[in-house]
C-alpha cells in the first residue's frame, strides 16, 4: 500500500489500530510522517532535526514486533522529541548555539523508555533556548510558528512539540514543564499537554534549566493518547534521584469514568487578567463539566497564588545560573579558542553561545544567589514557595482538581513581546503555581477566540495524573474543540 493512503489525521490509538488491524505498516506510516513534516518545515519550522534514516529503521523493527503479536499501544507510533532530551548519535542543541556538535552517547530515560515501548523517533523539535522562553521565538535556530495562524508563537518553550502535533505532523511528542512550557503551548495550538507531578518522569539525560521545577510530559490530542504516553515514560529512575517510588498505574483505566464524584475549585482570582474571550470559553466548559456530573465550588481562595510569579522569577534564574555554569566552551559543544587565554576564551565562547534571553536569567539568578543578596531574594523566594505549595494542600484537601484558564490570552503575534520580557513571562500566569508546589496539572482545548485555541487548565494531587486524564476524557466525550485541526501545507493525498 501506498503512503499516500495514510491518514495522518489520526490518533496515536487510532494508528495502533490500524496497524494491528494490517491497514498499513510502520514503515509506510513512518515515510508518511517523513514526507508531511519536509512539505510542512518551510511554514512551521517544529524540528531543528528529522530522522529520516533512523526512523524508517526503528518502524522496520516495530513492524517485526507487530507480526510477532508484541505490540504495544505505542508500537510504531511516530513521536517527535523537544530537542533538549539527549538521543544518543543524534545532535541534541537544546536550541543553543553554545550546544552546537554536541552529539550524547546515550539516550535519555524517557527516549529510551518510548524506544523500548515501541515508538518511532521522527525527529527533535525546536524549542526556546535551554527552554527559556514562552513563544519559541528564542531559538538560535529561528522562530516556530503557530499552524493556526503563521503569523503568531505556538507558545513556549515546547513550542515546536505542540506546533507538530497541532498540525497533525505527528500524533505524539514530549516536552518539558519548568513555568507552563507544556500547558501553555498546548493551550495556544489547541491540543492536550500534561505536566506531571515532580518526580514522576525522570529527568535524566534532559538539558537541566532549574532542576526543582521541571518535567518531563506528553503532547497528544486526546486523553487516550496522552494517558500511553504518560504510561511508558514514567516511574522510578535509578540514575535519577528525584524520581519517586510510586507505582506507574494504567492510567487508561481512568479514562471512562467520567465526572461524577469529581469536586472542582474554581478560585476567583485565576481568572484576573485573562481576556474576555478567554474568561467566556473557560465559562462555557465549566458549564459542560457542571452538567455532566462535577461539583464545581467557587470562590476558593488562594491568595498566596499571586506569589507564584515572582517567586518563581527568583527560583528559576537562580537554578540556571548554576545550571548553565558548565557550559565553557571545554567540555562539550562549541567553544571559542581565538582568546589570549582560558578566562577569555570562556568569556568569549558564552558571549557568542548564548542567546539574550539566557544570558538575561543568568545575570539575574547570579545576582539572586550572590553575597548579600541571597537571604533578601533565593532564600525569601523559596520560603514563599512552601507558603503557597500549604494553601494548595489545604484546597485540595477539600477538592480533587482545582480549575482556570491555561493562558491569559490567546497565541500573540509574533515580534510582539520580544522586546518586553514582563509581558512575556505573564504568559505563563496561570500556569507556574503548579511548577512552584510540584503537583499534575493539563491544559485541554476548550473554544476558540477569533479562530485561535484556548485551553482550559486542570490542577490535581500529587501523582493523581488519572484523575486529570479522566477528566479530560469525560469533557472530551461531550465536545469536539480537540478534533479541530489547523489547515496547513503538506503532500498530496489524505494525509495531507
Amino acid at each position: 500500500m501506498s503512503a499516500a493512503f495514510v491518514d495522518l489525521g489520526r490518533t496515536a490509538h487510532e494508528h495502533a489500530r490500524a496497524l494491528r488491524s494490517g491497514e498499513y505498516t510502520a514503515v509506510e506510516l513512518a515515510g508518511a510522517t517523513l514526507a508531511r513534516l519536509r512539505a510542512q518545515e518551510p511554514a512551521i519550522h517544529a524540528y531543528i532535526t528529522i530522522e529520516d534514516e533512523r526512523a524508517l529503521a526503528a518502524a522496520a523493527a516495530a513492524d517485526e514486533s507487530l507480526r510477532d503479536g508484541d505490540a504495544g499501544p505505542l508500537t510504531g507510533i511516530p513521536v517527535a522529541l523537544k530537542d533538549l532530551i539527549a538521543t544518543a548519535g543524534v545532535p541534541t542543541t537544546a536550541a543553543s548555539r553554545i550546544l552546537e556538535g554536541y552529539v550524547p552517547a546515550e539516550d535519555a530515560t524517557v527516549a529510551d523508555r518510548l524506544r523500548r515501548a515501541g515508538a518511532v523517533v521522527v525527529g527533535k523539535a525546536n524549542l526556546d533556548e535551554f527552554a527559556m522562553g514562552s513563544s519559541t521565538e528564542h531559538s538560535a535556530y529561528g522562530a516556530t510558528r503557530n499552524p493556526w495562524d503563521l503569523d503568531r508563537v505556538p507558545g513556549g518553550s515546547s513550542g515546536g512539540s505542540a506546533a507538530t502535533v497541532a498540525a497533525r505532523g505527528v500524533p505524539l511528542a514530549l516536552g518539558t514543564d519548568t513555568g507552563g512550557s507544556i500547558r501553555q503551548p498546548a493551550a495556544l495550538t489547541g491540543i492536550v499537554g500534561l505536566k506531571p507531578t515532580y518526580g514522576r518522569v525522570s529527568r535524566y539525560g534532559v538539558v537541566a534549566f532549574a532542576s526543582s521545577l521541571e518535567q518531563v510530559g506528553p503532547f497528544g490530542r486526546d486523553a487516550e493518547d496522552v494517558a500511553n504516553a504518560l504510561g511508558a515514560i514514567a516511574g522510578l529512575d535509578p540514575r535519577d534521584s528525584t524520581t519517586a517510588p510510586e507505582p506507574v498505574p494504567d492510567y487508561r483505566e481512568e479514562l471512562g469514568r467520567g465526572l461524577d464524584g469529581l469536586s472542582v475549585a474554581v478560585p476567583d482570582a485565576f481568572f484576573d487578567g485573562a481576556e474576555d474571550g478567554v474568561v467566556e470559553a473557560v465559562e462555557a466548559a465549566l458549564g459542560l463539566l457542571g452538567a455532566n456530573g462535577a461539583r464545581l465550588v467557587r470562590g476558593v481562595d488562594l491568595p498566596l497564588a499571586s506569589a507564584a510569579l515572582p517567586a518563581y522569577y527568583l527560583i528559576a534564574p537562580a537554578e540556571a545560573s548554576a545550571n548553565l555554569a558548565r557550559y565553557d566552551g571545554v567540555k562539550y559543544g562549541a567553544g571559542d579558542t581565538s582568546g589570549p587565554g582560558l578566562w577569555d576564551e570562556m568569556e568569549r565562547t558564552r558571549g557568542v553561545g548564548f542567546g539574550p534571553e539566557v544570558k538575561r536569567r543568568i545575570m539575574l539568578g547570579t545576582y539572586a544567589l550572590s553575597a548579600g543578596y541571597y537571604d533578601a531574594y533565593y532564600l525569601k523566594a523559596q520560603r514563599v514557595r512552601t507558603l503557597i505549595r500549604e494553601e494548595f494542600d489545604d484546597a485540595l484537601a477539600d477538592h480533587d482538581l482545582i480549575l482556570s484558564p491555561t493562558a491569559p490570552g490567546t497565541a500573540f503575534r509574533l515580534g510582539e513581546r520580544v522586546d518586553d520580557p514582563w509581558a512575556m513571562y505573564l504568559s505563563d500566569l496561570y500556569t507556574i503555581p503548579a511548577n512552584i508546589v510540584g503537583y499534575p496539572a493539563i491544559s485541554m482545548p476548550c473554544g476558540f477566540v477569533e479562530g485561535l485555541p484556548v485551553g482550559l487548565q486542570l490542577l490535581g494531587k500529587p501523582f493523581a495524573e488519572g484523575t486529570l486524564l479522566r477528566a479530560t476524557a469525560a469533557y472530551q466525550a461531550v465536545t469536539d474543540w480537540h478534533e479541530r485541526s489547523p489547515s496547513v501545507p503538506g503532500p498530496a493525498g489524505r494525509e495531507a
